[in-house]
């Protein structure tokens, strides 16, 4: 699945935002969250499949955190149109 694809879900959005503070379980995960902790796996699955969480795995348990080389390709996304903005943004510095 492609990373903005990934993105585009508000539940993998929110399990990215739990893990910003740091490595958590999946039952962490959904301790904090409004869905089950199945539903907690399957979206972590979809995250990990596009490179955005990593896991170890911690005795019986499976730790994620947040993988950053994984919004690589979001940030080169955005900064397309910023180029386009700034070259704009130029062009009417100019006149």
């Amino acid at each position: 699945m492609h990373v903005l694809d990934a993105l585009g879900n508000p539940v993998r959005r929110a399990i990215l935002h739990e893990l910003r503070t740091g490595s958590r379980s999946v039952g962490d995960i959904a301790a904090a969250l409004p869905v089950s902790r199945p539903a907690v796996s399957r979206h972590l699955r979809v995250l990990e499949e596009a490179g955005l969480v990593q896991a170890r795995e911690e005795g019986t348990r499976n730790i994620y955190s947040v993988r950053m080389h994984g919004f690589a390709s979001v940030r080169e996304f955005v900064d397309q149109f910023w180029d386009t903005a700034l070259a704009r943004l130029e062009e009417l510095a100019r006149r």
